[in-house]
């Protein structure tokens, strides 16, 4: 049992196996609550915690699931290409949608951060939680933050604007199918797409090219936004 705990299996294993255990759930109960990635972070924190297993010793495999973040990443430039005739008819409303985005959620960031008494390298560390969690790690670590809060942040943001993004477009009268496909990638990054997958093509496209432009605008932008509001 040792010598198994000490390979990439277990890791790997535990997580496909929260996942799906997690998916299981989701398609029994048909509730947004039960999101597969919620349940398969219950399982696994309490699995790691109940047999007081190291987080280390997990993460020989989980980082090999998150080393593929990044092609799969990419993968989802598929459902983009299926939309884009749409994306060449409304290019300057979805960039401007974009921008506006990945802007506001830097903001809100250092603002709410500073508001709060959140130390420095906390807020530096929350700045990216909008974009993918392969951006938002590196860029954490480029402009003085500390990876692990990111990815911690990004995961919960991605959550929340899967459980809570359409019924938050829904209160405020939003139907526009690329306005909610460009809300949800920019705001939630992969974990928002695959809601707006779920809606349809064009909102799963739009979200596609949102998490792509959005990780680009939140690249530039961050360090500029952050020595103008923080000093």
């Amino acid at each position: 049992m040792t010598n198994y705990l000490d390979t990439p299996l277990f890791g790997i294993f535990l997580s496909l196996i929260a996942f799906q255990i997690g998916m299981y759930v989701n398609k029994r109960t048909k509730m947004a609550i039960f999101s597969p990635l919620v349940i398969a972070l219950i399982i696994v924190i309490s699995t790691l915690n109940f047999f007081h297993i190291d987080y280390e010793i997990f993460n020989k495999g989980g980082s090999i699931i998150t080393f593929f973040l990044g092609p799969a990443t990419v993968i989802l430039a598929v459902p983009l290409y299926k939309q884009i005739n749409r994306l060449k008819d409304s290019a300057v409303p979805i960039l401007i949608g974009i921008i506006v985005g990945s802007s506001f959620s830097i903001i809100s960031v250092i603002v709410l951060g500073k508001m709060f008494g959140l130390t420095e390298v906390v807020i530096k560390s929350l700045v990216p939680k909008a974009t993918t969690t392969a951006i938002s790690q590196e860029l954490s670590a480029q402009i003085g933050g500390i990876p692990a809060i990111t990815i911690a942040g990004t995961m919960v943001n991605g959550i929340f604007g899967n459980l809570m993004g359409v019924y938050i477009m829904k209160f405020f009268k939003i139907k526009d199918k690329e306005a909610v496909g460009v809300a949800l990638g920019t705001t939630s990054h992969a974990v928002g797409t695959a809601k707006a997958m779920e809606l349809g093509e064009v909102q799963g496209g739009m979200s596609s090219l949102s998490i792509s432009i959005a990780g680009i605008v939140t690249v530039f932008l961050a360090p500029i936004l952050i020595k103008l509001l923080m000093g």
